[in-house]
């Protein structure tokens, strides 16, 4: 069996164990998911290291750029006069998607221990979960559209259950908004997706293909067909590749999100449980990055060179919009949401830069942020499990009575803020190096924009400085009282042992970029030239 997808299918496996095992066994429930991100985990480290770097693996347009690749028949129609329909198990992973995918396996078990804390329907809580790691990972491997479209849509039902049956108070709106929100883009995504399938042959067959790297090479594209190169027509008076750059933008703009498209996030966050606000923040959000640098660039390279200016703008509005929201926020969990928000929009930015240092900081910026925010929501869940309160002011000189809690509180926020030496610090200096460098090499973005990310930086120094005074520092005083100080009992090994690994990563790639630098590189810079064309 293929490497991929093994690394795509163990979730599942695990999954239908728990389904097939009585409720008498659910102790077990938690170590099988535990068991089963693990298995995942270490997969993906195998496949990173024999993952190869250097000459020949920088085609864009060829699958020799793709590694680990996997393709077999799925759904082969003979349509008759019209042709054949033309759909393929097709995986691979680049240096990009690599980088991603180790990521998301970390994030998942680390979701998985937070998970150790839900108490109700254990079977199906797990069971979702496990369905949900197999989505998301799918989505980096996939090659066919077809085939990413199945995952990505497969990611919204155990989302909406897992919010819907095990969140907060007003679980059901959060969850009803997230899906409506992700639908309303998915089901734009699926006309476009039919339009480059009826407009791409494969040269070698003749047939129609949702193959994407197929759809990357102009000359695939059908003289007539309505996203031709060729012929320029157009959707509503509107150039039609720039409609269908647009409806798939947006689509993956709700992910990031991209204000305004970001309303569902807050809310979804705040009602969701700790491992679903993990996963959400820690991968769903790069998810997003990842549709739009593969596909929108990908598929209308001349679309997005011709949005950069607007991309760049969504950008340092969400990284400003965000972090204002951020300092006006009394809920812990919602004050790092809207934070997310912000740290996101220096991908945006970078992305929008089109330059390989921007490019590079965008995909640094994901991975960071993969890390550090499943790090703050973990922590959020820490306090949150023993007196089931986050707001800011309740809390007062929690540096006194948790210390151990309070060194890890502070490596999260100085990290996230980007002080040097940590990986934030890398990821939005090369963003905001390619933003800058933006106007001088290819006129795209002006100065301005890279001087707005700068402010969002010192914003985000305000409200993360501002909380840890607020509920670390001076005498201790909690609203719970006596109750309070005797639930809020210090780290203990379980939560240490998570927290641990992803401080040190949060430092590692501060101080040794190159672990993610050295695989995206071939990738970013064929995408860079595929740009240029």
């Amino acid at each position: 069996m293929n490497i991929l997808t093994l690394l795509i299918f163990t979730p599942a496996l695990f999954g239908l164990i728990i389904l097939l095992l009585p409720s008498s066994l659910r102790v077990a429930y938690k170590y099988i998911t535990l068991a089963a991100t693990l298995v995942q985990l270490g997969i993906s480290i195998w496949m990173y290291f024999n993952f190869q770097t250097g000459a020949g693996f920088a085609g864009i347009n060829h699958e020799e750029q793709f590694q680990f690749v996997q393709k077999l028949p799925w759904i082969h129609l003979d349509l008759g006069a019209l042709g054949r329909m033309q759909i393929d198990y097709f995986v691979g992973i680049d240096g990009i998607s690599i980088t991603l995918m180790v990521m998301t396996c970390l994030v998942m078990v680390v979701a998985a221990i937070a998970s150790w804390e839900i108490k109700g329907n254990l079977k199906g809580f797990f069971a979702l979960f496990l369905l949900l790691d197999m989505a998301v990972v799918g989505v980096f491997c996939a090659l066919d559209f077809f085939l990413f479209y199945t995952f990505y849509e497969l990611m919204l039902l155990p989302l909406y259950f897992l919010i819907g049956m095990w969140g907060g108070a007003r679980r059901e709106y959060a969850a009803i908004k997230f899906f409506l929100y992700t639908l309303f883009g998915s089901v734009f995504m699926l006309l476009v997706m039919v339009g480059l399938y009826l407009s791409v042959k494969d040269r070698s067959t003749g047939d129609h293909t949702f193959n994407m790297i197929t759809m990357m090479d102009p000359a695939n594209y059908v003289r007539s067909s309505i996203f031709s190169t060729v012929t320029h027509q157009t959707i509503f008076g509107l150039p039609a590749r720039m409609v269908g750059f647009v409806v798939l933008f947006v689509a993956f703009a709700i992910k990031v999100p991209v204000v305004p498209l970001h309303t569902w996030l807050p809310d979804a966050h705040v009602e969701a449980p700790t491992p679903v606000s993990i996963i959400l923040a820690g991968v769903l959000l790069k998810i997003g990055g990842y549709g739009i640098i593969r596909i929108c660039m990908g598929i209308f390279p001349d679309a997005a060179h011709q949005s950069a200016f607007w991309l760049g703008l969504l950008g340092v509005i969400s990284i400003l919009y965000g972090a204002f929201n951020a300092l006006a926020q009394q809920d812990l969990k919602r004050l790092i949401a809207y934070s997310s928000v912000s740290h996101m929009g220096f991908v945006l930015l970078g992305i929008a830069s089109n330059t390989a240092e921007g490019i590079s900081g965008a995909i640094m910026q994901m991975v960071s942020h993969g890390f550090l925010s499943t790090m703050l929501f973990f922590l959020v869940g820490v306090i949150y499990n023993r007196v089931h309160d986050r707001y800011i002011y309740h809390f007062r000189g929690l540096g006194n009575l948790m210390p151990r809690y309070t060194v890890y509180v502070m490596i999260a926020f100085f990290a996230s803020l980007g002080l040097p030496g940590f990986s934030a610090f890398v990821a939005e200096a090369f963003s905001l190096a390619g933003a800058f460098k933006s106007q001088s090499v290819n006129g795209l973005l002006p100065y301005w924009m890279a001087i707005c990310g700068s402010v969002g930086i010192l914003l985000s120094a305000g409200y993360f400085l501002w909380t840890l005074q607020r509920m670390f520092f001076g005498k201790l005083s909690l609203k719970g009282g006596e109750i309070w100080r005797i639930a809020l009992t210090d780290l203990n090994f379980r939560e240490t042992a998570t927290l641990l690994p992803l401080a040190l990563i949060a430092l590692g790639l501060g101080v040794m970029p190159s672990v993610v630098f050295d695989k995206i590189n071939d990738s970013v810079l064929a995408l860079v030239n595929y740009m240029g064309k």
